[in-house]
């Protein structure tokens, strides 16, 4: 069901309380985004909610601000409000910005994830709390341990859903259900609406009122997207090395790699050969190391974060000049989470694409994703260009082999099993072409 709603101008139209108002105008949040235009009436109104909104459009804001109004001053010991997210990065940046809106209330909140130990959250928590920020794992361990009650919940939100289903915690939430109150307000939100997104809302909200402000799966509009073709890995470092190089127009970079390995790799390179503060994230990286990471790279004190993954959820820096994918990620979804990065809070940005031959088929399964064609431009000029080696080409091709296997199961590529001849053994036709070569000679 959609929910039909004539538009607020203003936070005041909203009926956003005065203590709200005067934070929001502190931190320069001065006109509501149309995702909190339309979600905020609907959540007020008390119904359960699925919000399709793209990263970067505000839509954190559009369920705390409605949930902070309701809640108006401190109650008991166990949270009213649970919000899940799926990575400790996305708790903590949640947590900033309950801290940001609520400066002028006595609401206790806090947020916890793994990667340290329950009992110090269990600490944290055991003076009472009001708005609790959780990873779904972390919010099980403080329950199951009993540092924690859900006697008191009054509404749920789960946050970046699609990630939620990506990551692999439906069982972990569907264990939570099973112990929380079942009479409380659920708000789902997600930044795509794919058919297992539709499942999850199905089987978690009862009755449910949906809000979209775009498409799902759309880019913001103030991304401007490049793709550059290149040839291998090699080609790729050269290119990124090309364009840091500027350091007035590249001056806040976030470079998503697929593997920490091609991580490091980035790393090592730009690290000697490009000026300004980097530093690098991925989960082989210590929890403290994570966290100031993205602290200084959104204070502007590190000009290049190098990424898997891990971060593309989470990272809100509204000042990111520039998204780069060294490769394409392999969940096609995270393109659009990757590109959000940049152009937030109605800022201008631009998504730089690397793409080899092996990834041009992955591109076009994204652009049938985001329903529209990316631009190629040619790779800057002096840009020195790689042979591509042997290796890297097999492993090209092999990739390529897989992908048209896919689109066609009947699909014989070049390294294809060979057939055996009837009663042969395994490895027997090897044997017999290096018998017969022998034989030759």
């Amino acid at each position: 069901m959609y929910y039909f709603c004539f538009m607020k101008n203003t936070f005041q139209e909203l009926k956003i309380s005065k203590s709200l108002l005067k934070a929001l105008d502190e931190i320069g949040f001065t006109e509501p985004t149309p995702i909190q235009q339309k979600a905020i009436p609907v959540i007020r109104s008390g119904v359960n909610v699925l919000g399709i909104a793209q990263t970067g459009t505000g839509k954190t804001a559009a369920y705390l601000l409605p949930l902070l109004v309701k809640m108006v001053k401190a109650g008991q010991n166990g949270p009213r409000v649970i919000i899940l997210v799926p990575t400790r990065e996305l708790s903590i940046q949640v947590g900033e910005d309950v801290a940001e809106l609520a400066p002028y209330s006595d609401l206790r909140y806090a947020a916890v994830y793994g990667g340290i130990g329950w009992t110090k959250h269990a600490e944290l928590i055991k003076p009472g709390v009001d708005l609790l920020v959780a990873t779904p794992g972390r919010l099980w361990d403080l329950y199951r341990a009993g540092a924690l009650s859900f006697k008191y919940l009054k509404y749920l939100v789960i946050d970046e859903a699609d990630r939620m289903l990506d990551m692999g915690f439906m069982p972990q939430l569907q264990q939570l259900f099973e112990v929380l109150p079942s009479r409380r307000q659920n708000l789902l939100f997600s930044a795509t609406f794919s058919g297992r997104v539709e499942e999850m809302a199905n089987e978690f909200l009862d009755h449910y009122e949906r809000v979209e402000v775009a498409p799902s799966a759309t880019p913001v509009k103030q991304v401007k997207q490049i793709i550059y073709k290149t040839p291998n890995y090699r080609t790729k470092l050269n290119l990124i090395k090309h364009l840091l190089a500027d350091e007035e127009e590249y001056n806040r970079v976030i470079i998503f790699a697929r593997t920490k390995e091609h991580a490091e790799g980035i790393f090592k390179v730009i690290k000697r050969k490009t000026e300004g503060e980097k530093r690098i994230l991925h989960s082989n990286k210590g929890q403290a190391s994570r966290i100031n990471a993205i602290r200084d790279f959104k204070q502007g004190e590190v000009r290049v974060l190098i990424s898997t993954d891990v971060s593309a959820r989470g990272l809100d820096a509204s000042l990111v000049s520039h998204v780069i994918n060294f490769e394409l990620p392999t969940c096609y979804e995270d393109y659009i989470h990757r590109i959000g990065r940049t152009a937030r809070a109605g800022n201008k940005g631009v998504a730089i694409t690397l793409i080899d031959p092996s990834e041009e088929w992955r591109l076009k399964k994204i652009e049938e994703l985001i329903r529209m064609e990316l631009p190629y431009y040619d790779l800057p000029a002096g840009v020195e260009v790689i042979k591509t080696d042997f290796k890297e080409q097999q492993e090209q091709l092999r990739e390529i082999d897989r992908q048209k296997k896919i689109d066609d199961p009947t699909f014989k590529g070049a390294f294809h099993e060979k057939k055996r001849k009837p009663g042969m053994a395994k490895n027997q036709h090897v044997k017999s072409k290096k018998n017969k070569i022998r034989k030759k000679r």
